[in-house]
């Protein structure tokens, strides 16, 4: 079944390379200019990626993430922002938002053709079968369900990934690169910062159970999950980076 992507930009000239090289590619593609059209496209159906602007007329392309993330049937829409923002903060507060992936304009259209393919590989199931469970935790990769005892956790999909690998190696130091390559399974395509995002976004979905305190900082190294329990566990972040 061919992915359909929807291309949210005012820029016509960016639209009409966009859709000409995704869909050589093979993609279906929709595309509007402002995010209201946008909602109202996604009512009757969700795309299967978003590639969104940041500076669209009315909303922001970031509040109108706000409000995908906020809505069930979005909640798990791969997004990827393609902006001519290049600014460390900005790519952070994109991150941090909820988006999966930021590009700046002037971009490769080779390379935004291999960040969304990257993207919608995410889809495939996960390549541990086996559930686990430590310090409390326990993920089924089959069922995609995670709970705290007896209460269940609000897991993005990358976030249940993510988890899911570190729970399945305790104790060892993982570097950004090898989470990326891991976890996303195209590091080429990612930036480092992906990571830092969605180790925030998962200590904060673990927050309420207490177990944020699992997910360890390792300064100049990476992240690991501290597993057990007659060990020394720092606080939400650990040791700084």
């Amino acid at each position: 079944m061919t992915a359909h992507v929807l291309l949210v930009d005012p820029d016509v000239a960016c639209q009409e390379l966009l859709v000409f090289n995704l869909g050589m590619a093979g993609y279906g593609v929709s595309r509007v200019r402002d995010g209201e059209s946008a909602l109202l496209l996604m009512e009757a159906a969700v795309p299967d990626l978003l590639l969104l602007d940041w500076s669209l007329p009315g909303q922001s392309g970031i509040a109108l993430i706000r409000r995908l993330r906020a809505q069930w049937r979005t909640r798990e829409l791969p997004i990827i922002m393609l902006t001519a923002r290049a600014a460390e903060p900005d790519k952070i507060l994109a991150l941090e938002t909820g988006a999966d992936d930021y590009i700046t304009k002037p971009f490769s259209p080779r390379e935004t053709l291999a960040r969304v393919h990257a993207l919608l590989r995410r889809r495939q199931p996960l390549a541990a079968p086996d559930a686990v469970q430590l310090a409390g935790l326990r993920l089924d990769p089959a069922t995609l369900q995670a709970t705290a005892g007896a209460r269940p956790l609000a897991l993005g999909r990358v976030e249940f990934r993510l988890l899911n690998f570190l729970m399945h190696h305790p104790e060892r130091v993982h570097s950004r690169a090898q989470l990326l390559d891991q976890v996303w399974g195209n590091a080429a395509c990612l930036d480092e910062r992906t990571v830092d995002a969605h180790v925030g976004r998962l200590r904060s979905a673990l927050q309420p159970s207490g177990h944020q305190r699992h997910i360890e900082t390792v300064r100049g190294s990476g992240y690991r999950f501290v597993a057990w329990q007659g060990r020394r566990v720092g606080g939400a972040h650990g040791m700084a980076a």
